[in-house]
């Protein structure tokens, strides 16, 4: 039987953020991101991206209308990208992230434990790690399953 990948578990649940620093993608006016931003007690969705990657795409409606409609906070992990082509995308889609880390290397990625783009994390206002959804996110699972979440963590 053929395995759900968003059911992968992640051994980061219920566990702080780990530790990171990145920069902003040059040229796009929003700060970079860190551990600490992630720590400023506001619920926030960490959301790991790349100019390059169609399902990414395909999830960013989504997330444009969480940020417009102010429902959550919205950062992003912009994976393995190149600048110019991370803005040209930003610029053309829309920029849902309030801060925006560019892992050129990749690094970043790996020390939450992302098997791919894109991928997903709601993060507590203590800074840990409450879900993970791999893959894109569909307005179900946005519904019925990530909001209840922030609201929940919210109080």
């Amino acid at each position: 039987p053929a395995r759900d990948p968003s059911a992968v578990p992640s051994a980061l649940i219920d566990k702080p953020v780990p530790k990171f620093s990145l920069p902003p993608i040059e040229g796009i006016g929003s700060p970079g991101l860190a551990t600490s931003d992630l720590k400023r007690g506001e619920v926030t969705l960490v959301n790991v991206f790349a100019s390059w990657c169609v399902p990414c795409r395909a999830e960013h409606p989504l997330l444009m209308r969480l940020a417009e409609d102010d429902i959550a906070t919205v950062y992003g992990i912009n994976y393995k990208d190149k600048p110019v082509e991370a803005r040209e995308w930003l610029e053309m889609l829309g920029n849902p992230y309030g801060r925006i880390g560019a892992d050129r290397s990749g690094r970043a990625a790996v020390e939450w434990g992302v098997y791919g783009v894109p991928e997903t994390f709601v993060v507590d206002a203590e800074g840990k790690i409450r879900y993970r959804h791999i893959g894109p996110i569909h307005r179900s699972e946005l519904e019925e399953t990530i909001l209840p979440l922030v609201e929940g963590l919210k109080g």
